[in-house]
């Protein structure tokens, strides 16, 4: 029995913890402000953009205690996610007609290099080329490499490995692109005058179109029919092409040779190859038309050429390199606007899906590492373009990405033109022009 003396009963002290109080209110804040800045960033989205996003991004999500709130107005908020470059790419499935006419387009590319892997066109394409030859030019610059190394001493290695030395001499030897073929009967060169429709045997072997060339010397006059054809065969035959002809077939020759290769497309008529380094575990550019290897920047820095979209296809998938070949966008990019870049990651990953669906699964983890490499690769060009642009704006800096190789003028159609024409002895430079130059 309690004694009456002692008064009521006094409740027990709660210990309370200010700190922790004080962490889990700034919590509470914290994941408001991140809710307001998700919602404020997807309702800029929606309004900037003509298709929804599939979903959203993490931070958008609500814990299951809380609830989505109305973005606020505050003056002093902070700017919303979608005001940041570096916010990461969901894959979006192509929506609008645009987006819907790119898709289907890089689709079909798709399917171009899956004609190298024709068994019997590659030993056939093996038969047409000089392979003692080219092995031995390779072993002759592998030995030369290796004996540089060896007098750097250290552990200084080769530069190239044995098999980019068999490219390297499969280029040197290959078949340079003709801009207009030269007339059959005087071998005068000749002048583009349009198109004609293509012939029964030229439409069998996969010509879609045939030029009309005649030849420039009045005395002859005589007409040279040239038909573009998509068959690597009759291209091999025939020898006669332009520059996405000639890289389909180099692209083949590498094929032929077992060493891995792809076909690069661009959207400003431009296409070029791509073979994978063993040695280097990378991607080399290689154009065929120009005896050009390792030098991506030639077609912006060299040419002055501002390019878009560069895909690279391959009977693996498809990977846009573009970051390889622009190290400025602001200098030498083009305008990206065929689709939404989102898009464009997913027509990437539902290519490379579909091209690698019935591989091993060794294979598929085998090419996932090498994706991996390489788009740390491209980041890596970002970041060098980055920093030498910071580099010029500091005093007495100097540019490490000046050092790359330079780069060789790109050589105009109106300069061999006027080449070829002067062993022409009725051609006057004042009179005669290229035919693709204006009056």
């Amino acid at each position: 029995m309690a004694d009456p003396r002692q008064g009521p009963p006094v409740p027990p002290k709660h210990n309370i913890n200010t700190n922790g109080l004080t962490a889990q209110f700034e919590d509470l804040l914290r994941t408001r402000r991140l809710n307001d800045l998700a919602d404020r960033s997807q309702s800029q989205l929606r309004k900037d953009s003509p298709e929804p996003l599939c979903r959203a991004s993490f931070a958008s999500r609500p814990s299951p205690q809380q609830t989505s709130r109305p973005p606020t107005d505050q003056p002093n908020a902070l700017p919303a996610y979608s005001s940041l470059r570096n916010h990461p790419k969901i894959a979006t499935p192509p929506q609008d007609p645009a987006s819907l006419r790119f898709c289907s387009q890089l689709r079909a590319l798709s399917v171009r290099p899956t004609k190298y892997e024709n068994p019997g066109l590659l030993d056939e394409a093996l038969a047409v080329i000089p392979l003692d030859h080219i092995y031995g030019e390779a072993e002759d610059e592998s030995s030369l490499l290796q004996a540089e190394a060896a007098s750097m001493g250290g552990n200084a290695k080769p530069k190239w490995g044995h098999q980019d030395c068999v490219v390297r001499a499969l280029l040197r030897i290959f078949l340079f692109l003709r801009l207009q073929p030269p007339c059959s009967y005087c071998g005068m060169p000749t002048v583009k005058r349009g198109f004609t429709p293509p012939s029964a045997d030229e439409v069998a072997r996969g010509a879609n179109k045939v030029e009309l060339y005649q030849c420039s010397d009045v005395n002859c006059g005589s007409y040279e029919r040239f038909p573009r054809y998509g068959d690597v065969w009759a291209l091999l035959q025939t020898r006669k092409g332009r520059a996405g002809e000639w890289t389909d077939c180099f692209t083949m020759l590498c094929r032929a040779m077992a060493v891995r290769a792809r076909y690069v497309w661009n959207s400003e008529d431009l296409c070029w190859t791509e073979v994978y380094s063993e040695y280097h575990k990378r991607w080399i550019h290689v154009d065929a038309c120009e005896e050009a290897w390792d030098n991506p920047r030639m077609y912006a820095e060299g040419w002055g050429r501002k390019l878009g979209y560069c895909i690279a296809f391959s009977v693996d998938g498809a990977t846009d390199v573009t970051r390889r070949y622009i190290r400025n966008a602001s200098t030498h990019g083009a305008d990206r606007n065929r689709a939404p870049e989102e898009v464009i990651l997913w027509i990437m990953n539902d290519i490379r899906r579909t091209r690698r669906e019935n591989t091993s699964k060794e294979d598929r983890k085998r090419l996932f590492i090498e994706d991996e490499r390489e788009e740390k690769e491209l980041r890596g060009y970002v970041i060098q373009a980055l920093a030498a642009s910071v580099g010029k704006l500091l005093p007495g800096q100097i540019n490490a990405a000046g050092q790359e190789p330079k780069h060789s003028n790109h050589q105009t159609g109106a300069e061999i033109w006027q080449q070829a024409q002067a062993h022409n002895p009725s051609f006057d430079q004042n009179r005669d022009r290229f035919p693709r130059e204006g009056p």
